[in-house]
């Protein structure tokens, strides 16, 4: 199985204990795509990531409107590209600067886009936004499955609320489950860098699977509590 499809699935499998919503869950899928634009082969795209930023800065200086959004994607273009691979985007310190640039990104726009439009259907506007930025990091194999299923599952699921928070976990969750899958490599992952080059492997990974599984527990607790009362205390009352 090739990189990308074993990060995708394992990221789905992730969002899908956490999430009910399709937008969390698609961004968690994208999330996992994000870190390995370090890679050389990805230079062409780290490039058009930059000057789409900086065209972007222009314009919206020109148009008088926040410039910063055509910033954050230039600093990420310029985080890959000196990024060496599997060093700083595979890091702690690496999940927390791509989550919070990626989250600032669609925040930043849908902020944009409420303010200079009548739209005021916030699903709606994120849902375009996640399409936008599915663009910007899937590749063509991985858009031609993930646009549909998207599509299909804002049809039957839409108008759910989404906080600023849940956008910045469910990116963080995609993110650091690609941090998690590469530590089973034999290569591992410098899990400190740049401040060090020690490297964690698969123990690394098996202890971060399960206190997300913990986690996942944890925070369907209410949920899980109310299908036992139900079901089982008033079966045997």
């Amino acid at each position: 199985m090739s990189s990308y499809k074993g990060h995708s699935i394992f990221a789905l499998l992730l969002a899908l204990m956490f999430f009910h919503n399709p937008l969390l869950i698609a961004l968690t899928f994208i999330g996992a795509n994000i870190p390995d634009f370090d890679h050389k082969f990805k230079k062409d795209h780290v490039y058009k990531m930059i000057i789409l930023g900086l065209v972007l800065f222009i314009l919206l200086y020109i148009l008088k409107l926040p410039y910063y959004l055509g910033l954050i994607i230039v600093f990420l273009g310029v985080t890959f590209y000196f990024s060496e691979h599997r060093s700083f985007t595979h890091s702690i310190f690496g999940v927390l600067v791509l989550t919070s640039a990626v989250s600032l990104m669609l925040i930043w726009a849908y902020q944009l886009v409420t303010s200079v439009t009548i739209l005021d259907n916030q699903y709606l506007i994120f849902a375009v936004l996640t399409v936008l930025l599915s663009f910007l990091f899937l590749n063509k194999r991985l858009l031609m499955i993930f646009l549909p299923l998207f599509f299909v599952s804002l049809f039957f699921i839409n108008n759910i609320g989404i906080t600023y928070i849940e956008i910045v976990s469910a990116l963080a969750l995609g993110v650091f489950s690609h941090v998690v899958l590469d530590s089973f490599s034999p290569a591992g992952i410098k899990i400190f860098a740049p401040l060090s080059s020690k490297k964690v492997y698969k123990q690394f990974g098996l202890i971060s699977i399960f206190v997300l599984i913990l986690i996942a527990i944890v925070y369907h607790a209410p949920f899980l509590f109310n299908i036992f009362e139900k079901y089982v205390l008033h079966v045997h009352s």
